[in-house]
């Protein structure tokens, strides 16, 4: 009888390896939140709010300190431009003295005039060093000007000379010292005191409140946004020590622009009312010495009335147009006076046209022309003392603020060092 066959072997089992890859289109798994390192994001915030509040100290700090800077150079620079438009007035009242000493010998006693003079050119020269001394930028045309006012000085005392011995030409060297003064001395002043008034303007304007208020807003945002992160991550919507930093940056850039806005506002007042004043005083004060100058310069070339005339109107209209009106009536009176001797000299009457533009007295010309001179410098004076007063009375304050904003933003950034300490020992 047969054998059944004997049945198949079974296949061996294939074991799975359990680092088998998940089958394709599977989801891939997320990572585990607890795998977040939560103390290295502390450091970083941390970090970043420290820095934005010590960021915020330093730079409204430096704000404040470079408007502290700018108030002491509109102070020096408002005496710098009042120096050099004291020199200006100064060397045409200069002229005006040596031109109508020079008219006056013979006739009356011009001794005092030529004091005056010597006086005058002498401060001018004195004032001219101050000025050099002061501002270094002025320098190079303050020497050329010097040369200037030397050449100006030595061609008046020539002219004198030969006045002194009856010679006609005496006339023409004082002619040409004044010509030469006008040409070639004043254009220099006239630089200087636009320079020097451009200074000024612009150191008035120092104050800067809008980039105290940008760098605020920005420091507040960079605090906003650590908060941010510390109550996404904690739950919790307001950390404490953030919040004061914040509380910290708000209060000190409201006061410092507040304070910065009054600055501002106290310059422009200071640029537009005292400030304007005293240059328009100043440029008032320098045409009347040349008009006066040039009335006298009539007479010494007779026969030349139209020639100094005009320049005389237009010296006069200056003063007209800039002097301050409380001022004016000795101006007036001078007008008056100058007049009188237009209508003598046009009638050949030179000789009583001459005694009315030489007499010291109350019926001469000099007397009121000298008393205008004397109270514009005065209110020169008494402007230009309250800008530089005004610039020069604040600057301890505002230098003790932006020591105080520096200090208060490092406070702000140990305030956020601690609010997010209080964290850090929360999640250890």
């Amino acid at each position: 009888m047969s054998q059944p066959a004997p049945a198949a072997p079974a296949p061996p089992a294939v074991a799975v390896p359990a680092s088998a890859p998940a089958a394709a289109g599977s989801p891939t798994p997320q990572p585990d939140a607890a795998h977040v390192d939560t103390p290295a994001l502390l450091n970083q915030w941390q970090l970043i709010g420290m820095s934005v509040a010590i960021l915020f100290g330093l730079l409204s700090a430096l704000v404040q300190f470079v408007s502290w800077q700018a108030d002491g150079r509109a102070a020096d620079d408002t005496e710098q431009l009042t120096r050099v438009q004291q020199i200006q007035s100064t060397l045409l009242h200069a002229d005006a003295l040596a031109t109508n000493s020079f008219l006056a010998a013979g006739i009356v006693d011009a001794g005092d005039q030529q004091q005056d003079y010597d006086a005058a050119i002498d401060e001018v020269l004195a004032l001219i060093i101050d000025a050099a001394e002061a501002q270094p930028a002025d320098e190079d045309a303050l020497a050329a000007l010097n040369q200037q006012v030397s050449e100006y000085d030595a061609a008046v005392a020539v002219g004198r000379a030969y006045n002194r011995q009856g010679y006609p030409v005496g006339a023409e060297y004082l002619s040409g010292a004044s010509r030469q003064l006008r040409e070639e001395a004043q254009p220099i002043l006239t630089n200087l005191v636009d320079a020097n008034t451009e200074r000024a303007e612009n150191a008035l304007g120092g104050q800067h409140p809008w980039w105290l208020l940008g760098v605020g807003l920005l420091a507040l945002a960079g605090l906003l946004w650590v908060n941010r992160q510390l109550a996404r991550t904690f739950r919790r919507h307001l950390n404490k020590g953030v919040a004061i930093a914040g509380a910290v940056v708000l209060v000190t850039t409201l006061i410092a622009a507040l304070a910065a806005f009054v600055g501002a506002g106290s310059n422009d007042d200071l640029r537009d009312v005292e400030l304007a004043q005293a240059t328009d005083q100043a440029a008032a004060r320098t045409a009347a010495n040349d008009a006066k100058a040039y009335e006298s310069l009539r007479l010494i070339k007779r026969g030349s009335g139209d020639t100094y005339e005009d320049p005389w109107k237009a010296a006069a209209e200056v003063v007209t147009d800039r002097s301050d009106p409380d001022l004016l009536e000795d101006w007036e009176t001078y007008v008056e006076r100058h007049q009188e001797i237009v209508e003598l000299d046009d009638a050949d009457l030179w000789r009583g046209a001459v005694r009315i533009a030489t007499d010291p007295g109350e019926k001469g010309s000099t007397a009121p022309l000298e008393a205008f001179d004397t109270a514009s410098q005065e209110l020169i004076d008494e402007r230009t003392a309250t800008v530089v007063d005004e610039l020069r009375s604040g600057r301890t304050l505002a230098l003790a603020g932006s020591v105080l904003t520096l200090l208060l933003g490092v406070a702000a950034a140990i305030a956020v060092a601690r609010g997010i300490g209080e964290r850090r020992k929360e999640y250890a």
